[in-house]
């Protein structure tokens, strides 16, 4: 059945066929007068796993959404011990439990299950491997972020995209998928997103119901709640891989060719200025975090972002973030006054992890007057549109500076624009790697180094192509030599289509 079928048929639905009144009645018996009124509860209140729904066709790899090799939902006498095994937690032990020991927590479940079992006949009729289930998803409820857990744990997984409390949507392997979890209510969906937001000392309510965040493992987050999202808190979550992305992955992947990165590493450690361009979702932080490797590990950088998603593994790194107003409306820092602020940090590098207003005059400044070697990202669909995505930015930072003279400021300040795209399938790629030639006739020149031809479509629905160079030589051929690289004539030729099972 096609996604858009299953979409329909789960809101032609009337409230009446969700079979939740098994969940929700031992829901209500949780409240307890212990928990705290600041709204700062120790143990978090009680949110559903997953709710099976009458009438949806779920596809077989979506009946489950795993941890370990357990179902998503409990039974209903399961759901009644779970809410009861909760309530006994608060009412016995929220005063005294300490969230950042985790297996002191585990030990504890396990104790109040075995007691709950062994008090409430008939024990024999659960199994071991319930109760271990039963204690999994009861941790989860308590110290992470419930029904999101098995998500996030999911290595196939990048982004989680809860869209109301009943509906959630996940991209694995590049393709979205619609799988049966699902919060307890609105109530639910909102404490998780307050633990998220509260733990980076931010703020999501009716007065600012917009917020960027970051998981502890940097996985980004984006949070919009009423009034601004109609149908109740949407949450998304793009999830940071556990392991580093070098470069021989992402050659091995398809994502690059090696004599495009061979290239950009060049560039990097040459301190040529560079920019990552790309759509939402195209991999430009993921490929601003490969390119920032090739930085040497005795250089100063700071790093500027709005939520710090950057990883760098180089020790001498300073790392800024924005900081919201409070509930005064003062105090806001932005990226801008961060880029300022960095200027005074005696930095050999800066990088930005995305311009998007004023702060690109203030980068493109950083850029001419010796901090060469910087980088950072910006929006725009191919390397011509990003020169006239950051003429508008500057002119964002409300100074009245002509045409010509932006142009001059960033004719002379960028030097590489690295294209990165998500194609058809889900595949991320670098697409586009061109040199800024500076001005010619008024207009900013650039000339195309690498690229990448899309060829075919597969029949499972993946772009193919091949990536070549376009036979141009690299304008920065004496920088290049002068810091002690050569590249050969055969890295700039053009390569020939290779067969089909050659694509990728």
């Amino acid at each position: 059945m096609k996604l858009s079928e299953r979409f329909d048929r789960r809101y032609q639905q009337t409230p009446a066929t969700a079979p939740q009144a098994p969940v929700t009645g031992p829901q209500q018996q949780v409240a307890s007068p212990q928990t705290p009124v600041d709204g700062t509860p120790t143990v978090a209140p009680v949110e559903r796993r997953a709710v099976p729904r009458e009438g949806t066709a779920v596809q077989p790899e979506l009946e489950t959404l795993r941890t370990g090799d357990t179902p998503a939902t409990l039974s209903p006498a399961l759901g009644a011990a779970k809410a009861e095994i909760h309530a006994d937690l608060l009412r016995r032990h929220a005063a005294a439990i300490d969230i950042t020991n985790r297996a002191g927590i585990r030990r504890l479940l396990t104790q109040l299950t075995e007691e709950h079992f062994r008090n409430k006949p008939p024990a024999a009729l659960v199994t071991a491997a319930d109760r271990e289930r039963l204690v999994d998803i009861l941790f989860d409820e308590v110290i992470g972020l419930g029904p999101l857990e098995a998500p996030l744990r999911d290595p196939d997984i990048t982004e989680i995209m809860v869209n109301r409390p009943e509906q959630i949507f996940v991209e694995r392997r590049g393709r979205i998928e619609l799988t049966n979890l699902a919060f307890e209510d609105e109530a639910s969906l909102r404490r998780v997103i307050d633990r998220i937001v509260s733990t980076i000392g931010r703020r999501v309510d009716e007065s600012e119901p917009m917020c960027d965040a970051r998981l502890k493992d940097g996985s980004r987050v984006n949070v919009v709640i009423p009034p601004v999202a109609i149908y109740g808190p949407c949450l998304t979550i793009r999830k940071f891989g556990r392991e580093v992305l070098t470069p021989e992955r992402i050659v091995g992947a398809g994502g690059s060719s090696e004599a495009i990165l061979e290239y950009l590493d060049a560039a990097v450690k040459s301190r040529l200025n560079v920019i990552v361009s790309g759509g939402t979702g195209s991999g430009k932080t993921t490929l601003l975090n490969v390119l920032s490797g090739f930085i040497p590990g005795d250089e100063r950088i700071v790093t500027v972002e709005d939520a710090a998603e950057l990883r760098l593994r180089q020790v001498h790194v300073i790392s800024l973030e924005t900081k919201p107003a409070n509930v005064e409306g003062h105090g806001q820092i932005s990226i801008r006054d961060l880029v300022r602020n960095s200027l005074r940090m005696r930095p050999d590098r800066i990088i930005v992890g995305e311009v998007r207003g004023g702060e690109a005059l203030d980068m493109l400044q950083a850029m001419n007057t010796g901090h060469d070697g910087s980088m950072s990202t910006v929006h725009a669909n191919n390397p011509r549109d990003v020169i006239t995505r950051l003429e508008t930015l500057v002119l964002l930072a409300g100074t009245e500076l002509p045409s010509r003279a932006i142009r001059g400021q960033i004719a002379s300040a960028i030097n590489i624009v690295v294209q990165t795209e998500r194609l058809r399938g889900g595949a991320r790629k670098i697409v586009n790697v061109a040199e800024v030639l500076g001005m010619v006739d008024g207009e900013i020149a650039l000339q195309e180094l690498f690229t990448f031809r899309q060829v075919a479509v597969t029949p499972d629905g993946r772009a193919v192509g091949f990536h070549t160079a376009t036979g141009a030589r690299s304008n920065f051929a004496a920088h290049f030599k002068a810091n002690g690289v050569d590249f050969p004539d055969s890295m700039f030729a053009p390569t020939n289509q290779p067969p089909m099972e050659g694509l990728y």
